[in-house]
C-alpha cells in the first residue's frame, strides 16, 4: 500500500493550475529588499519557494527588490546572497535585480498614462493622506486627477528629466478613491527622489513604489506563483490591477501564507539595528540573534533549518513556534554527525601520584559513541590532567558520584582513579586534586569486575590547548517578554558568558572556523568564524545537551 502524502494548500493550488493547463512550468522567486540582514523568518520563504520549484521541475528565481535607494546597501546584497547559498537554494543563473528593469517599468508607467489609468498629482504628502479618507470614510479625488493623458505624459517625462524638486509631484494610479481597500485609492506609482542607487548610481531621479514594481518584476520574469506572507493579502487586488492593466498574458498568481513567528526572539530590523548601534551585540551576526548570518556563526546548519521548516509547515493562519523546536532540530542534526571532544571549562588540576613520571600514552577514544562509522582517535594521557571543578567536592553532597576523598571514579576511556587528597588556597578554593590510578583498568574497565558509578572527562595538562568559550543564552529576558511598553527590549543580562581560561584536547587544533562538535557532558559548540585564530581558539555554544522540546 502506497503512503499518502498530505499536500499543503499552496501545493494543491499549483497542482490544480498544472492540471487545468494554466501553468506550463512552475516559476517561483525569493525577492528580498536589500535593506538589512535576513532572519529565520526569511528562511521559510526561501526554502518554500525553492522547494516548490524543485518539486514541480520548475525554476527558482532569486531577485533583489532594490527599488528604494534610501535604505539599500551593497553590504546587505552580499550578506543575503551568502544566506541564500548557505541554505542550499540553487538559483542557477536566475539572479536578478529589480533595478535592472527600471527602464521597462518606466515604459509600463507611460503605457498606463496613455491609457488614462495613471496621472501626475501635485498634492503634498499630507494632502494625499487627507484626501485618502479612512477605513470608515471614502476618499476624495485629487484636483489633478482629470489631467489629460497628453499633459500627464509630459509632466511625467519632466519628472524623469529632473525638472521638479523631490516630493513635489508623484505619479498615481487612477483606480477608485471610494474603494473599501485603502490600497486601491489611487496609490502612488512613482516618486521623485534624488538618491544614489547601489546598482544604477545617479541614472534615475524617479523611483517606482514597491506595489507597482513588484508585480511587474514577477511578470517580466514569467513567475507563475508569487508566494508571499499574509500582510500582502490586501495588496493582491493592486498587484492584479497592475499586471492586468499593463496587459500581460498569463499574469502571475499571488498566494499568501502565514509568517513564521518564534517566541521570545528579536526579528525586527530596527530593533536589531538599535542593538548593533548601541554596541549591545557585536554586529548583525552576533550569535544571540536569529539573523541567518548569526545562526550560521553560532553553528546552526542548513539541514537543521530545513528540518525546522518541515516541522513548522505551511499554513494560512498565524501561530507562534517555540524557540525550543529550533534547538531540538540542531541537536537532532548534530548528534550522529559530529565528534565528541573533551573540553574543560572550569579547570582544576588532577595529579595521579602513582602514574610514572614523564610517561605519556595514547588512549583510543571513539569519535561518536552513537555512530561507530565515525571511528576513533588517539588522545594523549599522562599523570597531570585538567578536570572540571564541579567533578570534585570537599564535602560530598547526597547522591554525588564523582571525586571526593576516598571515592573511585572512571576517567573516561582511560583508567579508574581513587581520590587521595587535595590542595586549596587561603580562600578555600581547591587548586589541585590528588589520586592514584589502577594500571589494570586501562580503557575504563576493571579486570576484577568491580563497578564504578561515576565517570568524568579530562584533558592531559601538558597537551591541552587554552581556549575562549562563549556561552550564549537568549538575548531576551523570557520571563518578562520581548518588549517593554515604551518599545525597548527586555534584555537578559546573562545572554553572554565568556570563559577565558578553558582547556580543550589538542585534536581540536586540526579543525577550523565553523567546524562543530559536542563537548562531552556540556553541549554542542563550534569554532567562531569571526574571532577564532590558531593562536587563540574561540568556541561558541550552539545549544546545551538537554532539550525542553518533545517532538510528536
Amino acid at each position: 500500500m502506497e503512503e499518502t502524502i498530505s499536500k499543503n494548500f499552496i501545493e494543491q493550488i499549483i497542482e490544480k493550475d498544472i492540471e487545468e493547463g494554466t501553468c506550463k512550468k512552475v516559476v517561483t522567486r525569493f525577492p528580498p529588499e536589500p535593506n538589512g540582514y535576513l532572519h529565520i523568518g526569511h528562511a521559510k520563504s526561501i526554502l518554500l519557494n525553492y522547494g516548490l520549484a524543485k518539486e514541480y521541475g520548475g525554476d527558482f528565481h532569486f531577485r533583489f527588490d532594490d527599488t528604494n535607494p534610501t535604505k539599500e546597501r551593497e553590504e546587505y546584497v552580499e550578506s543575503i546572497k551568502a544566506d541564500v547559498e548557505w541554505l542550499g537554494a540553487d538559483y542557477d543563473h536566475h539572479l536578478y535585480f529589480a533595478s535592472n528593469y527600471f527602464e521597462k517599468m518606466y515604459e509600463c508607467a507611460e503605457f498606463l498614462i496613455k491609457k488614462g489609468k495613471a496621472y501626475v498629482c501635485d498634492l503634498t504628502p499630507d494632502e494625499i493622506r487627507e484626501y485618502r479618507g479612512t477605513l470608515t470614510e471614502p476618499g476624495k479625488n485629487s484636483p489633478y486627477r482629470d489631467r489629460s493623458p497628453k499633459e500627464n505624459l509630459q509632466l511625467f517625462r519632466d519628472m524623469k528629466a529632473g525638472k521638479y524638486p523631490d516630493g513635489s509631484k508623484v505619479l498615481r494610479a487612477k483606480i477608485d478613491m471610494t474603494s473599501g481597500n485603502m490600497n486601491m485609492r489611487d496609490p502612488i506609482l512613482y516618486r521623485i527622489a534624488r538618491m544614489e542607487h547601489h546598482n544604477t548610481g545617479d541614472t534615475w531621479c524617479i523611483y517606482p513604489m514597491y506595489d507597482f514594481a513588484h508585480p511587474l518584476e514577477d511578470a517580466f520574469e514569467g513567475v507563475t506563483h508569487s508566494i508571499c506572507t499574509l500582510e500582502f493579502e490586501d495588496h493582491r487586488p493592486l498587484y492584479d490591477w497592475v499586471v492586468q492593466e499593463c496587459e500581460f498574458e498569463n499574469p502571475p498568481k499571488q498566494i499568501e501564507f502565514a509568517k513564521l513567528y518564534l517566541t521570545n526572539v528579536v526579528t525586527g530590523k530596527r530593533y536589531i539595528k538599535k542593538l548593533v548601534d548601541e554596541g549591545i551585540v557585536d554586529g548583525w551576526d552576533d550569535p544571540r540573534l536569529v539573523s541567518l548570518s548569526a545562526l550560521r556563526r553560532r553553528g546552526y546548519t542548513p539541514d537543521s533549518i530545513r528540518k525546522f521548516m518541515e516541522l513548522v509547515g505551511v499554513a494560512k493562519s498565524h501561530s507562534s513556534v517555540d524557540y525550543a523546536m529550533l534547538e531540538y532540530c540542531i541537536r537532532d542534526d548534530l548528534k550522529l554527525k559530529r565528534p565528541r571532544m573533551a573540553a574543560v571549562l572550569d579547570p582544576i588540576k588532577l595529579v595521579i601520584t602513582n602514574y610514572p613520571k614523564d610517561q605519556v600514552e595514547y588512549v583510543d577514544v571513539p569519535n561518536n559513541q552513537e555512530n561507530e562509522e565515525m571511528g576513533s582517535r588517539k588522545v594523549p594521557f599522562c599523570g597531570e590532567l585538567y578536570i572540571e571543578r564541579e567533578d570534585f567536592k570537599i564535602e560530598r553532597p547526597k547522591k554525588y558520584r564523582r571525586l571526593y576523598v576516598g571515592n573511585e571514579v572512571r576517567l573516561m576511556n582511560a583508567y579508574f582513579v581513587t581520590c587521595t587528597g587535595y590542595d586549596a588556597d587561603e580562600d578555600g578554593n581547591v587548586t589541585t586534586v590528588y589520586a592514584e590510578y589502577d594500571p589494570e583498568s586501562r580503557g575504563g574497565n576493571s579486570p576484577d569486575g568491580r563497578k564504578v558509578r561515576g565517570t568524568i572527562h579530562w584533558v592531559a595538562a601538558p597537551f591541552a590547548k587554552k581556549a575562549e568559550v562563549r556561552l550564549y543564552e537568549n538575548i531576551v529576558d523570557e520571563e518578562k517578554g520581548v518588549y517593554n511598553e515604551d518599545g525597548s527590549i527586555n534584555l537578559n543580562p546573562n545572554s553572554l558568558t565568556v570563559i577565558e581560561n578553558a582547556y580543550v584536547e589538542p585534536t581540536l587544533e586540526e579543525y577550523g572556523p565553523g567546524d562543530s562538535f559536542q563537548f562531552m557532558r556540556t553541549g554542542y559548540f563550534c569554532i567562531d568564524s569571526k574571532d577564532s585564530t590558531k593562536e587563540h581558539m574561540v568556541f561558541n555554544r550552539i545549544v546545551s545537551l538537554k532539550s525542553s522540546y518533545k517532538p510528536n
